[in-house]
């Protein structure tokens, strides 16, 4: 019987990995997991996965990509260039007042997906393969937000948001816009 080419495999596989992770943690992902969700032979997963790791970096970088898209996708975050300083006039209230837009439009999502991205991005503490996945991300939206003002206030932005965000998933809150947007407008006043 010939091997049927299949060009989506390795993508769904990081998208079964999700799905595992989102149902039974990281605790129940093993190569064997992924290949009953997937629907694909164990020997598939070992193929793209040498490792449970190497999966893991890859569901992280998938996640990744979903809020830096977001950010990236952001209009009043990519004013930059010839409109900095019209950005910069607006001064902590237009930056703080997109950012707490997205963040709200992020927890009036799913909230098991903020949950997934945030139990990856926190696996990282105890397993160094996911460490630059999870710093990739810190720099890219530093990066993103450097357009709209300096990179140690961009850096404070992102650390901030970080905060606000694992707060309301480990207390089981509500994403509080007001306060959230006070102190993003104050640490954009701080900055430069």
């Amino acid at each position: 019987m010939a091997r049927r080419y299949d060009p989506h495999r390795r993508t769904r596989i990081i998208d079964a990995a999700l799905s595992v992770i989102a149902a039974d943690g990281i605790a129940g992902l093993s190569h064997r997991t992924v290949a009953a969700e997937a629907d694909v032979p164990l020997g598939s997963t070992t193929y793209h996965f040498g490792s449970l790791d190497e999966l893991l970096v890859a569901a992280l970088r998938r996640c990744d990509e979903n809020f830096v898209r977001t950010l990236r996708e952001s209009e009043a975050l990519a004013a930059g260039g010839a409109a900095e300083g019209a950005a910069r006039a607006a001064g902590s209230a237009g930056l703080a007042d997109e950012l707490t837009r997205l963040l709200g439009h992020w927890f009036a999502g799913e909230r098991g997906a903020i949950e997934l991205e945030y139990e990856l991005y926190l696996a990282a503490l105890r397993r160094p393969a996911l460490r630059p996945v999870a710093a990739e991300w810190t720099e890219e939206a530093v990066e993103l937000l450097s357009r709209r003002t300096d990179p140690e206030t961009a850096r404070a932005l992102v650390a901030l948001m970080d905060g606000v965000c694992l707060q309301v998933l480990l207390a089981g809150g509500t994403f509080d816009a007001a306060y959230t947007r006070e102190m993003l407008a104050r640490i954009v006043a701080g900055g430069g």
